[in-house]
């Protein structure tokens, strides 16, 4: 297994029920340029363990999603 994270920016316009169903909890936040016309964000950041496969299926699902302007997932070193 190994460690990753996710990072997210979902829209700062939709709705609370929305934004919950897309992840937990984040914070809100200016975006450093405009994505799609807005200027502000939520930024999400979740830890995941994961064989190396899973992190294409994440992003599969994850470039679907309207509501997720961008997203990263990076492998983490071990330490």
């Amino acid at each position: 297994m190994n460690k990753y994270e996710l990072a997210l920016v979902v829209n700062a316009k939709i709705d609370d029920d929305a934004r919950a169903a897309v992840v937990e909890k984040g914070g809100k936040q200016k975006l450093a340029y405009e994505i799609q016309k807005m200027n502000e964000g939520y930024y999400y950041f979740i830890p995941f363990d994961a064989e190396p496969t899973v992190p294409a299926v994440i992003e599969a699902d994850v470039r679907i999603m309207d509501n997720v302007l961008r997203f990263l997932i990076v492998r983490k070193d071990e330490e």
